[in-house]
C-alpha cells in the first residue's frame, strides 16, 4: 500500500472520516515497523487504513512532534475500529499506552495485541482485564488485525 491509496492514509494526510477505518495504535519509534505488516494484512478489506507511522519523522523538532499528536489525536476519534499493537523493542511505548487508557476510557470499539516480548505485556492484561474485561488482548499481530476485521463487522 502506498499512502496515495484511497484505502491508505498515513501522517500527515487527512482523512475526513465517513468510511469504516481502522488506526494502527502503538509505537512508531523504537520498534519495528508492524505497521507495514498490518497494512499488507488489511489490504483486502473495505476499510481505510490509517496509519500514524511516517517515512521520516524528527520526534525532536516541536513542530513536526505537535503535528503528529495533533494528527493522531483527530483520526484516532474518527476511526472505527483502533487496533493496538505492542511490539517487540526497548520502548515501552508510553505514548501507546497512554493512548489504550484513554480509548479503552471511552467504550469505543479497540481491539489490542501484545507481543510476548514486549516488556509492559502483563501490565497491559492487567489493566484492560479491569477496564475491558470483555476484550481479549492477542498474543501475535495477525490475531490482532483478525479482531479488527471482525470488529469491523
Amino acid at each position: 500500500m502506498t499512502a496515495t491509496s484511497s484505502r491508505y492514509v498515513e501522517a500527515p494526510q487527512h482523512f475526513p472520516g465517513g468510511q469504516p477505518s481502522v488506526f494502527l495504535a502503538g509505537g512508531i519509534t523504537d520498534c519495528p515497523d508492524w505497521q507495514a505488516e498490518a497494512a499488507r494484512m488489511l489490504a483486502g478489506v473495505p476499510a481505510v487504513v490509517l496509519n500514524p507511522r511516517r517515512p521520516s519523522f524528527d520526534v525532536g523538532d516541536p513542530v513536526e512532534a505537535e503535528r503528529q499528536i495533533r494528527w493522531e489525536h483527530a483520526h484516532l476519534g474518527r476511526a472505527a475500529v483502533v487496533l493496538f499493537w505492542f511490539a517487540q523493542g526497548p520502548s515501552p511505548q508510553p505514548i501507546a499506552l497512554y493512548e489504550l487508557g484513554a480509548m479503552a476510557a471511552t467504550g469505543r470499539t479497540i481491539v489490542v495485541g501484545t507481543h510476548p516480548g514486549y516488556p509492559r505485556r502483563i501490565d497491559v492484561r492487567i489493566q484492560l482485564g479491569l477496564s475491558r474485561p470483555e476484550l481479549a488482548v492477542h498474543d501475535t499481530l495477525a490475531d490482532t488485525v483478525a479482531a479488527a476485521v471482525t470488529a469491523l463487522g
